[in-house]
């Protein structure tokens, strides 16, 4: 197969191609300033214009001589116009102040200097239409103060100039510095001006135009992210992409997963997968940290009270928590494990420990054996009943490396708020490790699941207020907004999260939304009629605005982050099939 048409002709302006026309157009003149995404009304013209951008370094000595020269020309004419009593020229006054700060700038290394040829080429289906579509462009170029001449008599060379074979055969150049390329490109939304830093994640395109949609999560006020959406709508499928992208430029990231959707990705970057509720899988909430402080054992004995009050459904009393206070430290003890580091090391206790120190309280004639009586009757199911598994040993799986994904699948509703504080608390410990600082992510996959207890929502709370601190951003990600900004601590987690991701909402809900969100009746209407992927971008922090973007993955990138069941049962037949084939073929 060639690599270009059968046949063209070739006129003084346009080339005659099989199936269409074109002309091509070499840009000569530009504005004296461009702002951020210049190029974006030719970018987004909507017939068929191929904008080619060829751009040459040039060398710094080299740069720095025709500056010199530069300079001396335009001081050498301002002076014989002074002499000659002319009137001052303007544009060369302008030309030499532009002149000075690009010198200035290329001496200081906060820039360098390029040659750029920008070529726009135009199909269409005949010669009259394109005479058409050629004003037009040329119209649209010169609103944007930029001279686009035909490339007559070299019609040929202008079209290959703009064909993907990186070769300029027009060579139509103009010096452009560092900054002025940089905004040619279309790498920003012209609805969004985020503040970058050195993580950046593609989100999207933008809705209303070609740009594409870029932010930084760790270049914001905070780090942390509010993402609410309907079911169905692409919420996992996008919080999805962002975890993967952030892993490309080695953030650590630990997900609560409700419905083990995460498994395949983890699996695909060699990430630590812990199933809780899985057969033979325990998480012992009585294992001591392993970074150990003064205070490592009392901080220890509180979580396992906010944890016990998690599976109990119900805040624990003041008679109730003295009570398990001293059961736990009882239990540790019993264990070798006091206030002293060095016995820190040991074995820890597990659940049903607890319950037989409580049992032993309840035997003895004190005030406080009825409390912990009641309370070993209450902790029965976690140690001897249906939900025994999970407490049932020590802890089976470490939650270490680059990607950690906790597991709710396995695990019965009734349980599975004790499940994600467990496992909140373990990526916690990891999160407020002094001797490991470095950029982290905690995704909160239906959270709303935690918003429904009390203690979850305030641990969950605490995890956004303090975050920051430890260099880690909380993703918040929920299909029942009603759990979030119905409550104090719900909308206390929406205040601290500089990002903020809405995607298909209910019209159930919609207007509690607008209101929290202060969302516009445009605004409103785009996430009622949007489609799976698409959404609004909110960001609070400095220079912000909001965009409208659709969420997009390469074909490798959506294999691994799709959980449609329709695919997933197609790609498991086509294996079924090719695992079949191979074993007919190995038989043979």
């Amino acid at each position: 197969m060639g690599l270009g048409p059968s046949a063209l002709r070739v006129n003084a302006r346009s080339l005659d191609l099989p199936g269409g026309v074109c002309a091509s157009f070499a840009v000569t003149g530009y504005p004296r300033e461009v702002g951020a995404g210049w190029l974006e009304p030719l970018l987004t013209y909507p017939g068929r214009l191929d904008v080619s951008l060829h751009i040459d370094p040039i060398p710094p000595l080299i740069a720095a001589q025709r500056l010199r020269r530069q300079l001396a020309r335009l001081e050498s004419a301002s002076r014989a116009d002074a002499q000659r009593g002319r009137l001052a020229d303007f544009a060369a006054e302008a030309a030499a102040d532009d002149a000075a700060e690009l010198a200035a700038s290329l001496a200081r290394g906060h820039g360098r200097l390029f040659r750029v040829g920008l070529y726009l080429t135009l199909h269409a289906p005949d010669a009259g239409v394109l005479e058409g579509e050629v004003q037009r462009v040329r119209a649209l170029a010169a609103s944007l103060l930029l001279d686009a001449q035909p490339t007559t008599f070299r019609a040929l060379q202008g079209w290959t100039s703009t064909l993907p074979l990186a070769h300029d055969s027009v060579r139509a150049r103009r010096v452009f510095d560092t900054a002025a390329l940089a905004a040619a490109f279309p790498f920003t939304s012209p609805d969004l001006q985020p503040v970058l830093g050195d993580t950046p994640v593609l989100y999207g395109l933008n809705a209303y135009s070609s740009g594409v949609v870029v932010w930084d999560r760790f270049a914001q006020d905070n780090y942390n992210s509010v993402t609410l959406a309907r079911s169905g709508a692409g919420k996992s499928y996008f919080t999805k992409l962002e975890t993967l992208r952030l892993l490309y430029q080695d953030v650590h990231v630990a997900v609560i997963d409700p419905e083990d959707e995460y498994r395949q990705l983890c699996d695909h970057v060699a990430g630590t997968h812990i199933a809780l509720g899985a057969p033979g899988v325990c998480f012992n909430p009585f294992d001591l940290p392993e970074e150990q402080g003064e205070d490592t054992l009392i901080r220890r004995a509180l979580f396992l009270q906010t944890l016990i009050g998690a599976m109990l459904t119900q805040p624990l009393t003041p008679a109730a928590r003295a009570v398990l206070d001293r059961a736990i430290l009882a239990t540790y003890r019993a264990r070798g494990i006091s206030s002293d580091p060095r016995t820190w090391a040991r074995p820890a206790p597990v659940l049903a420990d607890l319950t037989a120190q409580l049992d032993a309280i309840a035997a003895s004639q004190t005030p406080e054996a009825g409390t912990a009586a009641d309370l070993s009757a209450r902790l029965a199911p976690y140690t001897a009943g249906s939900y025994r598994g999970l407490f049932a040993g020590p802890t089976t799986t470490r939650p270490t490396g680059h990607l950690v994904v906790f597991s709710l699948r396995d695990l019965p509703d009734e349980v599975r708020p004790v499940g994600m504080l467990l496992a909140l608390d373990a990526i916690w410990r990891t999160v407020a490790n002094p001797d490991d600082r470095r950029r982290r992510l905690v995704v909160v996959d239906e959270a709303w699941t935690l918003m429904r207890d009390d203690e979850g929502a305030r641990f969950l709370y605490r995890l956004a207020k303090s975050a920051r601190k430890h260099w880690t951003g909380l993703a918040v990600v929920t299909q029942d907004a009603g759990d979030l900004l119905g409550s104090d601590l719900g909308r206390a987690v929406i205040a601290n999260s500089a990002t903020q991701i809405l995607l298909r909402q209910a019209p159930q809900a919609i207007d509690q939304i607008a209101d929290a969100f202060d969302l516009t009746d445009g605004e409103k209407t785009f996430l009622l009629a949007a489609d799976r992927g698409h959404g609004l971008l909110c960001g609070t922090g400095a220079g912000s605005d909001r965009a409208a973007f659709t969420a997009v993955a390469s074909g490798h990138e959506h294999q691994l982050v799709t959980t449609d069941p329709a695919e997933l049962a197609d790609r498991a037949q086509r294996d079924d099939a090719t695992a079949a084939t191979d074993t007919e073929a190995d038989h043979r």
